[in-house]
């Protein structure tokens, strides 16, 4: 005997497994992020600093240039019988005035101006100690103490008059870092001047390697801190779909009451909705395939008995009795009929479900198609006692195989006739609507429960107290398959103790199919 019982997958250890993936994941973004926090704190700290102090100092070169360029008087001049350059007292006031407020912003910055000689003519020191003078002085207007040009800012005055601007870092040996920016200002007729701002460069990289060195340790506690958190999360994420994957195994082993209780909203949440209702239409379905079962055991143990027994009443009792023989014969061959019709009907319930037949599509009249079908019930309705009456009388032309749309009449009009009213009355109707042609066959008989119209449809349910009824229970199935494949839309309305009305609606040829709907 073969063992079907479910093996999980060999060669699959836990640390494969979702949850372990998931840790792998987070820690390695968290790895990443932390790798990545290095690099800059250790290799671009220094250069954007760097961008940042040039900036400031580029804005107030350009601020002072415009205020000397923008004056419509010497700023100072330089007599043959001064040594020192005579400045324009009111002009430097207000770049006095334009500091104090801030409108300039010469804190912790060294400021050099001078003129086209190359000579000192006003500054402002805030940088001790600088590297560009050997001494300090006083803000603009004040006097200058001790002060004397270094070979270094001489440079700086002559690479400004020459090339109009002038941007680089200097240092000493001890590592002391001064940036320095400077631009040509033109003060119209009046000459040419070198306005020079540089500040100190803190030693951001010192700072850096302080930060380097934590790097380490803090890489550690958060690696740490990422791992447990992410056990966390992927426990949290890991643990409905352990009951996902526990209840498939149940179910797989025929526990069809299982189900799985998932409070969340998200995606896994619909999943386990999903899977209960996956659990539910399969569950219905092994019933439903327990009741085929039985009922298709039924109905071919009583044909058999039947042409057992008649077959074995021929053979042994009947003899030369042709009257009896021929009656018994014929009742072998009824039941034979009947075994042939419930093999046949779920043949083609199989074929038509399974898609293996495909409609066949042409135009025709369904007008028509229904005239012809309901001629043929005049005799049988006759031998029951009961009349149908056809509403067909507009022409509809539609597009669906013919051959199957009869087969959908018939198991719809030979239901109805089983179930007619008092009044022996059953319907088909041809209603030509916008777009399509809707079919109606109505009862009206005792019709149908509220609770029985969703599963009316399915295959061997019975309704309306039909056990023991002619038929094979197939009818309604075939038919909900046939109108599937078509696309067509369907349905059943029923008021108890009123009657039932079948429907479909096919659309018209070269109209827009409309969407399936039970």
């Amino acid at each position: 005997m073969t063992d079907t019982k479910h093996k999980a997958r060999p060669g699959r250890p836990g640390f494969f497994s979702l949850r372990w993936r998931l840790m792998l994941v987070l820690c390695a973004v968290v790895a990443l992020m932390l790798s990545l926090v290095w690099f800059i704190t250790g290799q671009l700290i220094q250069p954007l600093y760097n961008r940042h102090i040039y900036n400031y100092l580029n804005t107030q070169v350009d601020a002072l240039v415009a205020m000397i360029e923008a004056c419509d008087a010497p700023v100072s001049y330089r007599a043959f019988t001064f040594s020192e350059a005579v400045k324009n007292e009111d002009f430097w006031a207000g770049v006095d005035e334009a500091a104090q407020d801030g409108r300039l912003d010469f804190r912790n910055c060294c400021v050099d101006i001078a003129d086209s000689t190359l000579r000192h003519v006003a500054s402002s020191e805030n940088v001790y100690p600088c590297l560009l003078h050997e001494s300090s002085g006083d803000l603009f207007g004040g006097k200058i103490i001790t002060r004397r040009d270094s070979d270094t800012i001489t440079a700086f005055r002559q690479a400004v008059m020459k090339n109009g601007s002038v941007s680089q870092i200097v240092g000493t040996t001890s590592g002391a870092q001064q940036m320095v920016v400077g631009k040509l200002a033109q003060n119209g007729e009046w000459g040419s001047y070198s306005v020079i701002i540089s500040t100190t460069l803190t030693r951001v990289s010192e700072a850096a390697v302080v930060q380097g060195q934590l790097m380490p340790g803090i890489f550690i506690c958060l690696m740490v801190l990422a791992v447990l958190t992410s056990w966390l999360l992927s426990r949290w994420l890991a643990r409905p779909l352990s009951q996902l994957s526990a209840a498939a195994k149940k179910m797989a082993d025929g526990d069809y009451s299982v189900r799985v209780d998932v409070p969340q909203s998200d995606e896994i949440g619909r999943l386990a909705d999903e899977f209960n209702y996956m659990a539910d239409q399969v569950a219905r379905s092994a019933q439903l395939q327990r009741e085929l079962l039985a009922n298709v055991s039924h109905d071919l143990r009583t044909p058999l008995t039947l042409i057992k027994g008649y077959a074995e009443t021929v053979r042994d009792l009947t003899g030369e009795d042709a009257v009896k023989r021929t009656d018994q014969l014929n009742v072998i061959v009824d039941e034979t009929d009947r075994l042939s019709g419930l093999v046949n009907s779920v043949m083609e319930l199989s074929k038509v479900s399974s898609g293996t037949e495909q409609p066949r599509r042409v135009r025709f009249d369904l007008s028509q198609l229904c005239e012809e079908v309901a001629q043929r019930y005049e005799a049988v309705c006759v031998q029951n006692g009961c009349r149908l009456e056809l509403q067909a009388d507009t022409p509809c032309i539609v597009n669906a195989d013919p051959a199957m749309m009869e087969r959908v009449l018939h198991n719809l009009l030979g239901n109805a006739m089983h179930h007619v009213g008092q009044d022996g009355l059953f319907f088909l109707r041809v209603i030509p609507k916008a777009g399509c042609a809707r079919v109606e066959v109505e009862d009206h008989g005792a019709g149908i429960a509220p609770e029985d119209l969703p599963y009316i449809f399915d295959r061997y349910y019975r309704s309306r107290s039909d056990a023991g009824k002619v038929g094979t229970g197939l009818g309604l199935s075939i038919t909900k398959a046939i109108l599937r494949g078509h696309g067509f839309r369907f349905g059943v309305n029923s008021t108890l103790g009123k009657g039932t009305i079948f429907w479909f609606e096919a659309p018209l040829a070269g109209a827009e199919k409309p969407a399936e709907k039970k």
